[in-house]
């Protein structure tokens, strides 16, 4: 899924310089094997034992070739954002120059600003190893499409790095003060906006928001994401109802007011929502600013809403802004969460940021075999588990291409305690 309608001046160009082929060297797999696997024109070409197809034990690469020893690495599928909110990312430690005297006031929307937040937010998420990143953005009200065109500018200059999907966000489609939202929402289709979004639950008629919204999709083919506590069985099993069959499909997040009902309840929502097609992302870090604060945040069931059949992703929602000053925009630590929490086991906590998010994004599926996308994150570490537990040292594909790294080293002083069980002064993680 891409975010623009027309192709970019050059991107033909682009596209056709395809990044050297590489071999990643000793990898070890989630499945306990050590392997090479080769990258070549944006995908995986191929995979073989260790030493089979050039690696470090078989003496030199493949002619033009270059290689990358990933001993001590696990190699998995690259995480994907499925839920952001770059536009207001990095607000919270500094208020802008028009904010009133002890107060945060809003973030700056001056597009310059806009567009540096995004592409500062976008890049940081890429070192956590996000390769792809769906973007909510708010429109209409006194910013108008300017976030938007920002963000979308900030996209073209992350092509090659990272993708961004961008959500267009209205606070109101309904009566008189929603209709010239509903035509800018439409805009912002036309611009490049692929998903079409908001939240229901703020507007006076939260159900002919939510027609507005579907509306607005179906005439221009686009995905719906919209925002929702799901605290009220009654209006989920309308949105559920009316989402049900829409192409290329509807999502819910973060849901966490499904946590806060009776078993009962939460388990027949659950239900209506796998019937409908709906997925669902749920932000195990922290809220997001699009929802008005009522009761404490609770993250959404995942473990019911999987046994209910609903594919469940999982995000990072805020990034150090007014709603999560302290978000990391971790995917990694949302897996961690999910697994401490005990609402998936590691390898079905991290599937939840990886094949689940890229599900719900509408990107191809990514396993590490051969014909599949190179979009690949090594984590130094022997396990799902291990790595989720101290997932510090990280090398980041995209496309087939190293685009980021991460390395990190720990040392210790001199200590008997060590010394006497042959402990390690120093240690990668």
């Amino acid at each position: 899924m891409t975010d623009s309608r027309q192709p970019e001046p050059g991107s033909h160009e682009r596209a056709a310089a395809e990044p050297p082929a590489l071999l990643l060297c000793g990898a070890r797999l989630a499945d306990g094997r050590t392997v090479d696997v080769r990258l070549g024109g944006g995908r995986i070409e191929a995979v073989g034992t260790a030493g089979s197809l050039g690696g470090a034990t078989a003496g030199p690469a493949p002619a033009h070739c270059a290689r990358l020893d990933l001993t001590g690495y696990l190699l998995l599928p690259a995480p994907a954002e499925p839920h952001a909110h770059h536009d207001t990312a990095l607000t919270a430690a500094a208020p802008p120059p028009s904010a009133p005297p002890g107060g945060a006031g809003p973030p700056s929307g001056d597009p310059e600003e806009v567009q540096r937040r995004t592409t500062e937010a976008a890049l940081l998420q890429l070192g956590h190893g996000a390769t792809a990143t769906r973007t909510h953005v708010r429109v209409g009200d006194v910013t108008g499409l300017h976030a938007l065109e920002a963000v979308l500018q900030a996209r073209r200059a992350l092509r090659g790095l990272a993708e961004l999907t961008t959500v267009a966000v209205p606070r109101l489609l309904t009566g008189l003060a929603g209709a010239e939202e509903l035509a800018m929402l439409r805009d912002a289709v036309k611009m490049g906006a692929t998903v079409v979004g908001g939240c229901p639950d703020l507007d006076p008629d939260p159900g002919g928001y939510v027609d507005a919204v579907l509306s607005v999709a179906a005439e221009h083919g686009c995905a719906v994401d919209l925002h929702t506590d799901a605290d009220d069985p009654a209006r989920l099993a309308r949105l559920a109802a009316a989402a049900g069959g829409l192409r290329p499909g509807v999502t819910l997040g973060p849901c966490g007011g499904l946590s806060r009902l009776p078993q009962d309840r939460a388990g027949r929502a659950a239900d209506q929502l796998a019937a409908a097609g709906v997925t669902v992302v749920a932000l195990p870090q922290g809220a997001c600013g699009t929802l008005e604060r009522g009761a404490p945040f609770r993250v959404a069931p995942v473990r019911l809403l999987r046994a209910a059949g609903v594919t469940v992703a999982a995000g990072s929602g805020a990034l150090r802004d007014h709603a999560n000053p302290v978000g990391r925009g971790d995917p990694l630590e949302a897996a961690y969460l999910l697994a401490s929490h005990g609402e998936a086991s590691p390898r079905a906590a991290y599937a939840a940021v990886s094949t689940g998010a890229r599900s719900v994004m509408g990107l191809p599926e990514v396993r590490v075999e051969a014909g599949f996308p190179a979009e690949l994150l090594a984590v130094r570490g022997d396990d799902v588990a291990g790595v989720l537990s101290l997932a510090y040292s990280r090398i980041v594909v995209h496309r087939g291409r190293v685009v980021a790294r991460t390395s990190a080293v720990r040392e210790y002083c001199d200590s008997a305690a060590a010394a006497e069980f042959d402990l390690p002064r120093q240690a990668q993680g």
